[in-house]
């Protein structure tokens, strides 16, 4: 009899646990972005990885612990399987991806993060500054606590190399009328007053836009001026004296520095970017073809790499020959972008150094960036010639 009852019990507990999970209701998620791997050093005797978490600016903050009792997810590539099929453990980037649900009576930001090593310090999740804001009627939703207990403080993490753990936000819950919210406070997340659309979404997080395709744009080429600056011989990095000399730019109005706009066409996508000439004759370097190059990654995950840059030298430097105050842009195309696509993140590798006055070729990652706004600025790329008064 006993016996019976206990296994009536476990019926119970199995059956009820199974309706806490049913509970979870799925508001908006997305892969996130995708950040620089931190280096990962490792110990020679214990052979265990370490590594500093370099996404954390908050020098002020001096409260310190170790998080304790962290959740690990086995179902993260069900949960995302738009990675399923990328190696995260060999690629430089690694995705910060989160959801946002209703359970338990209450809102629930689940941060994850891949541990990139068996002890990472020097993470961030939240503060005071935490909350969720109704886009609508400007509601405030403040956050309640964490789980684990990381408020406020600068936080470490012990665990297995590999493992996805969770870190939850609470917050009060939001009424079922709440259509659009606003996130504040994540920034490790990247998540530092970014609107988000509660489902009305696809698994993927994204609403259809609506947008049609683009014209291809007509950039003006420019002409080569000289096969070489001034030495008849083969292309040499550490020779300038070798590198072509190209003129006649697209010329645009003036622009701030890296400024730019996207065109999307079945074939390709072509992204402008606005570059001040601040001398008679400055340098350039554009990579492609290999693993150097430049490439776009959106919030699924997938990478859209650079084809070429129209009308300059493939993997060389080179000269751009015209005046100091000339705005000018160039027009990278990469693989296309679907149109249901809102947001990507545009990385720029870091280059091979090379010998020039002033040679700084720092690589650069762009975050969240629109399409909707980027589409917008397609006129502020209209060909305007060069005018002179003297």
């Amino acid at each position: 009899m006993k016996r019976i009852v206990a296994l009536s019990l476990m019926a119970i507990a199995c059956l009820s646990m199974q309706a806490q999970v049913q509970e979870v209701k799925v508001l908006a998620s997305s892969t996130g972005v995708f950040v620089p791997r931190p280096e990962v050093n490792t110990d020679k005797k214990t052979k265990k990885t370490s590594a500093v978490w370099h996404s954390t600016n908050n020098d002020w903050i001096k409260d310190n612990c170790e998080a304790k009792n962290v959740t690990v997810i086995k179902d993260y590539l069900q949960l995302f399987p738009e990675v399923a099929n990328m190696s995260l453990d060999d690629q430089p980037y690694m995705p910060m991806s989160w959801r946002l649900t209703a359970e338990g009576g209450e809102t629930v930001m689940h941060c994850y993060f891949r541990m990139p090593a068996d002890e990472v310090t020097h993470l961030w999740l939240t503060s005071e500054e935490t909350c969720l804001v109704d886009y609508e009627t400007g509601i405030q939703y403040r956050i309640r606590r964490t789980e684990p207990d990381t408020f406020r403080k600068h936080f470490s993490v012990k665990g297995k190399k590999g493992d996805v753990i969770d870190l939850k936000i609470f917050f009060p819950p939001l009424p079922e009328s709440t259509k659009d919210v606003v996130i504040f406070g994540i920034p490790n997340w990247y998540l530092v007053g970014n609107k988000v659309s509660l489902r009305q979404q696809n698994n993927s997080g994204w609403a259809g836009v609506g947008f049609d395709y683009d014209v291809k744009p007509q950039f003006h080429q420019p002409r080569l001026l000289q096969e070489h600056l001034s030495e008849d011989k083969p292309y040499d990095m550490q020779n300038w004296n070798t590198w072509k000399v190209l003129t006649d730019a697209h010329y645009i109005k003036p622009q701030q520095d890296g400024t730019m706009a996207i065109w999307l066409t079945p074939e390709a996508t072509y992204l402008a970017i606005a570059c001040e000439q601040n001398w008679t004759r400055e340098y350039w370097g554009f990579f492609w073809g290999n693993e150097k190059g430049d490439v776009l990654l959106d919030d699924a995950g997938r990478q859209y790499k650079l084809r070429e840059v129209q009308g300059v030298p493939q993997n060389e430097m080179f000269f751009m020959d015209g005046n100091a105050g000339d705005y000018i842009a160039y027009l990278k195309v990469f693989d296309p972008i679907p149109l249901d696509v809102k947001t990507f993140t545009y990385i720029e590798p870091e280059g091979e150094p090379f010998n020039a006055w002033g040679a700084n070729w720092k690589g650069s990652v762009l975050h969240n960036l629109s399409i909707e706004q980027l589409r917008a600025n397609q006129k502020l790329f209209e060909y305007q010639p060069r005018k002179v008064v003297k």
